[in-house]
């Protein structure tokens, strides 16, 4: 309940009075071990109040019991022997939270079971030893009434609240259990003694790996041979297999499918992105949303004022009730302590919390904690990245343009390049750029080095490499230096570009075509033309944005051509190009000093700052390790649909919750008047303390029972 509260061990919260959450979920839990402690406690309860509760209320039915069968002092002594282990065993552990929360200074729901339980057993007790002490205003029929039906009743029915709210709480954590068991536990290593398979725990950053058909993928790591379909859909939700070649990444706990393949250990142990979704989930599961505050607030003077009304409504009924004025006084005051527990308030929130994220984590949305899910509601802007983001981010060579007719390029290449004479126009010229690009790390040059004829750059090795920050790079292949970059910068270098080539660049830009030209020494060569594809999914995810009135915004480094042909296509009217990581932080804070509830969406290095500034920040999975630390939300799939499935689970959780807060404020507003008597002038109607004890264990049900219906909705399967 409140996270800033840490110990070493399983225990009780001494602000709020509920069991600590574990920081880490494992695959056996002390969760279950408190489901098992609190069954056993309750059938003990249940065992031994039913005998308490028919001999108490038995006369009240007509036929249950033999008229005289016991005397009422043989049937007190009965239910005292009875209710004790009840009180003082099985509940003992309330009163325990009780005096916690006398000590700590902080009144909650125990503190009102204490203080009820207590007084209905303490009562009995000191009628059945000490009848004598009381005056004859508490005696009905020459006998002091008891209530140990009452204390075991109340104590039978919050045990039961305490169980199902632990099923409950188990049940939350499940999505993340099931991501632990997809953690391998061997792995097959290869090294110079060959190969052997170890306890995944013994692999280390670097080891080669290999992982046959059928098999799981142990730890993160990069492919360095063979290729493979794989099922990521066990984190991703994505049920189509992911195809793997040399240079890919694999996530550990995926399943290999069709094909053997060898792989270079990247990540171990809590690096790996299964162990980082687990910490993540399980510390937003923890954390506190900002309406959570409000119930706080609230429950730190209800519990003082319930009190102060129990008070009150034992002298009222003392010095102005029928006789017993004081039986009456006492009856209605320990009613009005246990129908005001707050368990449905103190449940509401965090209840509805951890099944929202819980049922995210298992559609691939990571909440990083609950103040981002309550933010995530309000969201009037988005801000969208685009590469990587709105696109695949894997640029890929769509045209190749030459200075030459067809068929004449390739003999001018060859007659440069003599190793060249084989390849076509096409291939002559991406073989030639990419003999330089090979030494470079760029996204657009791996895309011409990986379109390129096999082995070709290889062929045409370029020598001398040189690199300009922004502009493009150099190399020397045979005797002359082969530039690759953009036209401004050749210009710069000499090499004069006509008219109708810088018309044919502006044609495939408007088409979001990006070009990069190649040139040997002063002549130009060509030029190839590289996109990087929209995703399938933004257009409908933009369109759903829209529909929800939220306004989407693309700010991209890229060039304004490019930036504004992929907002044509996906109906983008707002586009900010060129800009600088500083530039989206700005745009960012600009639209927060209009009063704009701002989201930023991203995947890179350069989108770290907006991620932070923005009142929601939304990685996607497929990004960096600094985009995803600096955001509050991370999509696994690295798809733009699931944005909107975090503003929709936003919505129904938040939803969920003040549907909670309703019940549970609900209940005791009218509850408590009538547990004080306030119906009796009128209608002769008079709370049992022991009727208040189920209704307050109702109001609990219904909470956990309606924060449950999250787990099967469907909100975030919409898109």
């Amino acid at each position: 309940m409140h996270p800033e509260v840490e110990r070493d061990g399983y225990g009780i919260c001494p602000k709020c009075g509920m069991d600590l959450e574990p920081k880490t979920v494992a695959r056996e839990s002390g969760g279950d071990k408190a489901v098992e402690s609190l069954a056993c406690r309750f059938w003990i309860a249940l065992f031994l109040t039913i005998p308490v509760f028919v001999l108490s209320m038995g006369k009240m039915v007509p036929g249950l019991l033999p008229p005289e069968w016991l005397s009422v002092k043989a049937s007190q002594w009965i239910e005292l022997s009875l209710s004790t282990p009840v009180v003082f065993g099985t509940g003992w552990i309330f009163f325990q939270r009780a005096w916690a929360s006398v000590l700590q200074r902080s009144p909650n729901m125990f503190t009102l079971i204490g203080l009820g339980v207590g007084a209905a057993y303490g009562f009995s007790v000191f009628a059945v030893l000490a009848p004598g002490l009381f005056p004859p205003s508490f005696r009905v029929d020459g006998e002091v009434a008891v209530y140990f039906e009452a204390a075991t009743v109340i104590i039978t029915l919050v045990l039961l609240g305490q169980l199902l709210e632990a099923k409950a709480r188990s049940r939350t954590g499940e999505a993340v259990k099931a991501l632990l068991e997809l953690a391998v536990k061997v792995a097959h290593i290869v090294d110079i003694d060959g190969e052997r398979t170890v306890a995944v725990e013994e692999v280390k950053e670097g080891d080669l790996l290999r992982v046959r058909p059928g098999e799981k993928v142990p730890l993160d790591g990069v492919i360095l041979e063979g290729e493979s379909r794989i099922d990521e859909s066990m984190l991703t939700g994505e049920p189509i297999p992911v195809s793997k070649k040399i240079g890919e990444k694999v996530i550990g706990g995926t399943v290999n499918q069709t094909g053997a393949f060898m792989m270079r250990t990247e990540r171990i142990g809590e690096d790996t992105l299964l162990s980082q979704i687990v910490s993540m989930v399980s510390e937003a599961q923890r954390s506190r949303a900002p309406i959570q505050k409000v119930a706080d607030r609230v429950a730190g003077w209800f519990v003082p004022a319930v009190i102060l009304i129990a008070v009150i409504t034992f002298v009222v009924w003392t010095l102005f009730g029928p006789s017993p004025a004081l039986t009456y006084g006492l009856i209605n005051a320990v009613a009005v302590l246990i129908i005001a527990c707050p368990c449905a308030l103190g449940l509401a929130t965090p209840m509805s919390i951890m099944v929202g994220i819980g049922r995210a984590a298992q559609q691939g949305i990571l909440v990083r904690d609950a103040e981002a899910m309550e933010r995530a509601e309000k969201v009037t802007h988005l801000i969208t990245d685009k590469t990587g983001t709105l696109t695949q981010g894997r640029p890929h060579v769509v045209d190749v343009i030459t200075n030459t007719e067809d068929g004449e390029f390739a003999k001018l290449i060859a007659d440069r390049f003599p190793v060249a004479v084989s390849l076509d126009d096409r291939a002559a010229l991406l073989s030639l750029a990419a003999g330089v690009e090979r030494h470079s790390e760029h996204p657009l040059a791996r895309a011409i080095v990986e379109d390129s004829p096999e082995g070709s750059s290889d062929i045409l090795y370029a020598s001398e490499f040189q690199s300009v920050t922004g502009k493009g790079a150099s190399g020397l292949i045979g005797s002359e230096r082969v530039r690759v970059g953009k036209r401004s910068w050749l210009e710069e270098e000499g090499v004069r570009v006509g008219r109708k080539w810088i018309e044919k660049a502006e044609e495939l830009e408007e088409q979001a075509r990006t070009v990069v030209w190649v040139a040997s020494e002063a002549t130009l060569l060509g030029g190839v033309a590289i996109a990087d594809p929209i995703k399938e999914t933004s257009a409908k995810a933009i369109e759903r944005l829209k529909s929800r009135k939220i306004v989407v915004i693309m700010c991209t480094g890229d060039n304004e051509s490019t930036a504004r042909a992929v907002g044509r296509q996906l109906g983008i009217e707002e586009i900010h190009a060129n800009v600088t990581p500083h530039d989206k932080q700005q745009i960012v804070s600009e639209l927060q000093a209009k009063g704009a509830v701002v989201a930023m969406a991203g995947d890179g290095i350069n989108d770290a700052p907006a991620l932070a500034s923005a009142q929601v920040g939304i990685a996607m999975g497929t990004g960096t390790d600094v985009a995803i630390q600096s955001a509050e939300i991370t999509l696994v799939k690295g798809d733009l649909s699931g944005i909107v499935s975090a503003i929709e689970l936003s919505r129904a959780v938040m939803r969920n919750i003040r549907q909670n807060l309703f019940f549970a404020f609900g209940y005791n507003v009218l509850g408590v008047p009538i547990a004080a008597g306030i119906l009796y002038p009128f209608f002769g109607v008079l709370l049992n303390p022991m009727l208040a004890g189920a209704a307050m264990s109702f109001s609990s049900v219904s909470v956990i029972g309606n924060a449950l219906r999250l787990r099967k909705s469907g909100i975030v399967d919409m898109v």
